[in-house]
């Protein structure tokens, strides 16, 4: 008998035996000479799948496993606008295992906004049976990643007296609770308030404040909030789906987890994850957050533009993105062909590479420049020492770390999820970096204001139990 999981935690059994893998893979077409083609996520999955499952019969037999034996489990659920990712992973100490992960093409969903409850609904059974039949559990619950144009970003501040001079974690919770006392749209909902600094008696850049003596103590936070509709919509998705959402995490922030290092953090560095339907930005400095946006533009605007440039359907144009894609048209010889399959059952064309890279380099350039635009209205375009980060599946296109330097003026790199053990060979890549660090996120059970600063676990409880209140009375 399978175990369940409670509070995004559960306990593993034995594994299952089955393959996890049940994708379409798209059609073969033409390549350039010379070139490679890349390999992409669901290709991954199909060969690593064979190797997970060699794996995990290897360490996880039947013959004498006790669940005692076994860490606890954590889930994480990216829920994006061309896919759905279940990920499932084993705390040892402050280590996680990735040992289960479940991928399914993502249909309901438009921008990162529940357009189809029943079409999501499917699609999160699916890739939640994947990860099951992997990790030989059934899933009951998991933090859920949450984007979209909806999101808002910005500063509070939160100033309290300090009665018994001794700093306290009531005290610390009331200038946090000061702090998130501002007003906002009826139609938003706070999703995250993160601390980025305390400050006692004029002295600034406390990071924990608990035990220090004082009379004042003052909280500077990052509040994030979000369409209580959508967040509602996706809670409810998830609820039919059979599971209970332990949290919701706005997705910069779940993959920070994943790709970033503390010494960026504390040096100053920019998240960019570009995925289907959205680009989320989080910028860190002091190992704090200091500033999140979301632009509606991701890689299915790449997906349509070649669809139209090309005149073929949209799969296609999706399958010669990943295989062929390129952001700077100049690095792609023209000599190099691609065959390119059109519609009505018209013959297929044989167009040059450099077309496809006329088309893309355009809209990338767009796109990263009106996030170069926020970054210098934010004002934390000065702090970023450490540079950019790209992370999400359209960062794996050919040129675009080069694209992004050229635009930003900043050192670039491509983010992978790292700090990990398990099927590393199937989630090390950009396209996981979302559901791997909800994982991560979950792991360090800390409550959502302070996710990155090591606080009191009381207060992840209180907020939590607190977001379950909201869900149940909007339910």
């Amino acid at each position: 008998m399978q175990n369940q999981a409670s509070s995004g935690l559960l306990h593993r059994e034995t594994w299952s035996g089955h393959n996890p893998v049940d994708h379409e893979i798209g059609l073969e077409s033409g390549r350039p000479e010379g070139r490679s083609k890349p390999v992409s996520l669901r290709d991954r999955l199909w060969k690593a799948a064979e190797s997970g499952r060699r794996l995990t019969e290897s360490r996880f037999k039947p013959k004498k496993t006790h669940v005692e034996e076994s860490g606890e489990l954590i889930v994480g659920l990216d829920i994006g606008t061309t896919k759905i990712c279940a990920v499932v992973g084993e705390v040892r100490g402050d280590q996680v295992d990735i040992i289960g992960m479940g991928v399914h093409p993502s249909a309901g969903l438009r921008k990162g906004v529940v357009v189809s409850i029943e079409s999501t609904v499917k699609s999160i059974r699916k890739a939640i049976q994947e990860a099951e039949m992997m990790a030989g559990c059934e899933i009951s619950s998991a933090f859920v990643g949450i984007a979209g144009s909806h999101i808002r970003g910005f500063n509070s501040e939160g100033l309290i007296p300090i009665k018994a001079k001794e700093i306290r974690q009531d005290d610390i919770n009331k200038v946090v609770d000061a702090a998130r006392a501002v007003p906002i749209p009826p139609d938003q909902e706070i999703i995250h308030v993160l601390p980025q600094e305390f400050t006692v008696d004029e002295q600034e850049g406390i990071q924990d404040p608990l035990g220090m003596t004082g009379v004042r103590l003052e909280a500077d936070v990052h509040i994030v909030t979000g369409s209580g509709t959508s967040v509602h919509n996706i809670v409810k998705c998830c609820n039919r789906a059979g599971l209970t959402v332990s949290g919701v995490v706005l997705e910069p922030l779940a993959s920070a987890s994943a790709v970033l290092t503390e010494e960026e953090m504390e040096l100053g560095i920019a998240l960019l994850d570009i995925g289907g339907g959205t680009s989320d930005l989080a910028i860190f400095s002091e190992r704090g957050i200091r500033h999140t946006f979301v632009l509606g533009l991701g890689g299915h605007n790449l997906t349509n533009d070649l669809s139209i440039g090309l005149r073929t359907p949209l799969r296609e144009a999706e399958r010669l993105k990943e295989e062929y894609g390129c952001a700077l048209s100049s690095r792609i010889d023209k000599d190099q062909i691609v065959e390119v399959p059109s519609v009505g059952g018209r013959q297929s064309r044989k167009l040059s590479r450099k077309v496809m890279g006329e088309i893309l380099e355009p809209r990338i350039e767009e796109m990263l420049a009106l996030i170069n635009q926020e970054l210098v209205g934010s004002k934390y375009k000065d702090v970023i020492n450490a540079g950019i980060v790209l992370t999400g599946g359209t960062s794996l296109l050919e040129g675009m770390e080069d694209i992004a330097e050229q635009i930003f003026d900043l050192p670039v790199r491509i983010g992978y999820p790292q700090g990990i053990g398990g099927i590393r060979d199937i989630v090390s890549t950009p396209q996981c970096a979302t559901g791997v660090g909800l994982v991560i996120y979950g792991m360090r059970k800390e409550y959502e204001c302070t996710s990155f600063m090591g606080k009191d676990r009381k207060m992840f409880g209180k907020i939590t139990n607190g977001f379950r209140n909201w869900v149940k009375k909007v339910m």
